[in-house]
């Protein structure tokens, strides 16, 4: 049995939104995580749900697809096929290395023909092994999409739907919508550690601890009753 690609629809015309949720609904390898209007509402899918592939638009309005996937290379990020109107953005797609481009209106074989080229690529994804590290993310914040380095992360602070990340090198921290677990996905371990319900926290920016009270900076972030027993462990002491 094939394993289903988990994909996102986005385009900012309704009845092309339309035509490729009906086109993606035909292939039994494919699986509709959501539909978008814009690159903001894709990103907040990426950011609560596991996406292999994304149906992506180029023109539309705010962040164009190409600055939009231009956002996402990363080893571990979805694959894209362009679906649009225009020939001019046909080498800029394949110099990004997307699966495929496909100009409106797309005939459904054109369309089967490059879901099947994304299968391929997602099964030699899968058995070869990743050569290159991330070192960085983006979140949706203040219209923009903005780039955190890991490196720069001090902690992170989980507020119901919105999360602050607290950076070295700005004053204030970068407030965006999503989840403490969503974001905890994108860390690399073991280099960050949950250690509250409303906490993570950068091993290396890690002080002091006191009374299972980590001092980062001038933060005082408290270690969870829950996470004790792992946190101790990761700082090499016993329970």
């Amino acid at each position: 049995m094939m394993q289903k690609l988990r994909c996102i629809a986005i385009d900012d015309e309704p009845l092309a939104l339309e035509l490729l949720e009906d086109n993606i609904r035909q292939i039994p390898f494919l699986e509709l995580v959501a539909s978008c209007h814009n690159a903001f509402e894709a990103m907040d899918v990426l950011h609560q749900e596991q996406v292999d592939l994304l149906f992506l638009d180029i023109q539309m309005p705010g962040i164009t697809g190409v600055q939009f996937l231009k956002s996402l290379q990363t080893p571990t990020a979805p694959l894209v096929i362009f679906i649009t109107a225009y020939e001019q953005f046909a080498l800029e797609g394949f110099e990004l290395n997307v699966v495929d481009y496909l100009l409106k209106p797309v005939a459904f074989e054109r369309f089967l023909k490059a879901a099947n080229k994304a299968h391929d690529l997602q099964k030699l994804r899968q058995t070869a092994p990743v050569t290159e590290q991330a070192t960085h993310f983006f979140v949706n914040a203040n219209y923009a999409l903005v780039k955190i380095k890991f490196n720069e992360i001090l902690y992170i602070e989980g507020l119901k739907d919105y999360v602050k990340i607290y950076l070295n090198s700005a004053k204030h921290p970068v407030i965006t919508r999503m989840t403490l677990k969503g974001i905890e996905l994108k860390l690399p371990d073991p280099f960050f550690m949950r250690v509250h319900k409303s906490f993570i926290v950068s091993f290396d920016k890690i002080q002091s601890i006191r009374n299972l009270k980590i001092q980062i900076g001038e933060s005082t972030i408290p270690v969870g009753e829950q996470y004790v027993d792992e946190f101790m462990k990761m700082i090499g002491e016993n329970p």
